[in-house]
This record gives C-alpha cells, structure tokens and sequence, in this order.
C-alpha cells in the first residue's frame, strides 16, 4: 500500500521541486489565481502527460519526484509519468482552499494541497491529499 502511495504521489506531485512551470496566459493582466492552478491539475486529470507540456519549462531542467528521485528533462519526466499513469482509467485532482499565490517580479510562486481519486483499471479507488509547491516564470 506504501508503495503503491509513492507511486500515486509521484505522479500527482508533478511540481514539487526547484523546476520552473511556464506561466501561460492566465487570468485578465496575466496573473496567476487559483483557477489557473486548477487548470493545470484538471490537465493531469486527463491522464495524459503529453497535453500538460505547454505547463512546463523545456530543456535540460531538473524536476524532483519520489521515483526517481530527479529527471534531467521534461521529456524524460513525461516519458516516465506515462508510464505511471498507464495503470490507471480516472482521475480527479482539486486544488483546496488552502492555495496561497506570491508574486516576486516576474513570477510566481505557489503553494496548496490538493485533493486526488483515481481509478486504477482493477477499478480499486485510491484518495487523499498531498501537498504541491510551483514556481511559475513568463518565458518568451
């Protein structure tokens, strides 16, 4: 079950780490506010890593997760997420109430936990909540 958890936080937990996420267009003036956040666990929602890309910076970044400990790139973090979310058929991520949204010249750091079900294709549920940090950078 432990294991299993780890796993579920790996990929759920996609921004904990020292990695910047592109700060897209967001709300009107280009702030980062909570429906913004929800887009982005929305988009992990949909089980595929492919379509959260726009998100994320690209390059020769370090992105932190439990299993393994770091990926080099984002290429090599979407390749190893897919296969995590390959097991499973449904997911729901909410960003809680708790979201708190800093500003420090151009970007934006945040911080929240988010609440998470998801369906393994056995059909067994797994639920609970985990913490999730973001640093978000306008790139041109």
């Amino acid at each position: 079950m432990m294991k299993r958890m780890a796993v579920l936080v790996l990929v759920v937990g996609v921004a904990i780490g020292g990695y910047a996420q592109k700060a897209a267009k967001t709300a009107a003036g280009g702030a980062v506010d909570k429906a913004y956040l929800q887009k982005i666990w929305d988009g992990w929602a949909t089980l595929d890593a492919a379509g959260q890309k726009q998100y994320y910076a690209q390059g020769p970044h370090v992105f932190f997760d439990i299993a393994p400990l770091k990926y080099a790139s984002w290429d090599e973090y979407q390749s190893g997420v897919t296969q995590v979310l390959s097991s499973y058929k449904a997911a729901k991520c909410t960003v809680n109430d708790d979201a708190q949204i800093h500003k420090s010249g151009d970007a934006y750091w945040v911080t929240s936990t988010v609440a998470y079900e998801m369906t393994q294709k056995s059909g067994k549920v797994e639920m609970g909540k985990f913490r999730w940090t973001a640093v978000f950078e306008k790139q041109d």
